[in-house]
């Protein structure tokens, strides 16, 4: 089914939220204003929209802060940002400490609103590898994290759901999806809290983080303690106290499928061996296979030097 994009108005202004919120709804968007933009990073972690429109006529420090800081994101930085300005400060912005998609002065021509908005949806399917179902950068944004991670003191996360198969096909599509974006957000949050890093969706149930090696393996606890913990809320109690359910292998032959848990491999990226971003993958695959011998969600380091 078709689900409008969402769009996020953020202004002081409650009169130019409610018109704004009109138009757009009338466009076939989903339109939600918020007020106090002191709360504007806390929506956007709990629920980030498909496009914001953010008025910084009122108050250009905090609206910056907050386009700053989102551009900063991984997660959101493809979230286009259009600024609502006024005609006088069109000179006055510093485009790299605001660094908007586009800009729109006021009062506003809706007409160019609304091609801007277009013009903004089309520019990110152009130009990210953004997964569509996570938000996460994709294998080409990835490949380049790993290639610029090569040789420095940070370990390269490879996280990988164990029996997703048989659950998407047991519990249907829908209930996979929400599994795949479960694991995106339950990961972006622990290398977020950690300090920051890369967090990248190689497809499927496979994603990658990047950081610091000092807190690789807090990280990895982190996503297995609220993995193991949010994945039980997805069966019924019965099928909880026995830790399995039936289902089929990929043989299609019937089964008792154990309850999902995760695998992450760690590869530190300053050990010598590693000459190039093919060596990193084929070292992950043996620590993945690793972790993936024992019952559970487990993370694997690779502590050889040579």
């Amino acid at each position: 089914m078709f689900q409008p994009a969402r769009i996020t108005i953020v202004s002081s202004d409650i009169q130019l939220v409610s018109h704004l919120q009109i138009r757009l709804h009338s466009k076939g968007y989903q339109a939600s204003g918020m007020h106090c933009i002191d709360s504007v990073l806390g929506a956007f972690y709990s629920d980030p929209p498909d496009l914001l429109l953010i008025d910084l006529s009122a108050n250009m420090e905090c609206g910056t802060k907050i386009v700053s800081t989102l551009r900063s994101d991984s997660f959101f930085s493809v979230i286009p940002i259009l600024g609502l300005i006024a005609t006088v400060d069109n000179d006055c912005l510093n485009w790299d400490s605001c660094p908007l998609d586009d800009f729109i002065s006021l009062p506003l021509d809706y007409n160019e609103l609304f091609s801007r908005i277009n013009l903004s949806f089309s520019r990110m399917k152009r130009i990210f590898d953004n997964n569509p179902l996570t938000r996460l950068p994709g294998n080409t944004s990835i490949q380049r994290a790993i290639e610029g991670a090569m040789g420095e003191p940070v370990s390269v996360c490879y996280v990988d759901i164990n029996h997703f198969k048989p659950y998407n096909d047991e519990y249907g599509f829908s209930h996979g999806d929400e599994v795949i974006r479960m694991t995106a957000r339950i990961m972006f949050n622990a290398v977020r809290d950690s300090g920051g890093g890369f967090c990248g969706h190689i497809g499927g149930d496979d994603f990658v983080c990047i950081v610091p090696n000092v807190c690789a393996e807090v990280v990895c606890q982190t996503i297995i303690k609220h993995f193991d913990l949010i994945v039980l809320d997805l069966f019924d109690e019965e099928t909880k106290k026995r830790g399995y359910y039936p289902g089929s292998n990929r043989k299609g032959e019937k089964e008792d499928v154990p309850l999902l848990s995760v695998s992450i491999a760690v590869v530190p990226m300053d050990m010598p061996k590693l000459l190039h971003a093919a060596k990193v993958a084929e070292v992950a695959a043996e620590l993945k296979k690793m972790a993936k011998d024992s019952n559970g969600s487990r993370y694997v380091v690779d502590h050889r030097r040579n």
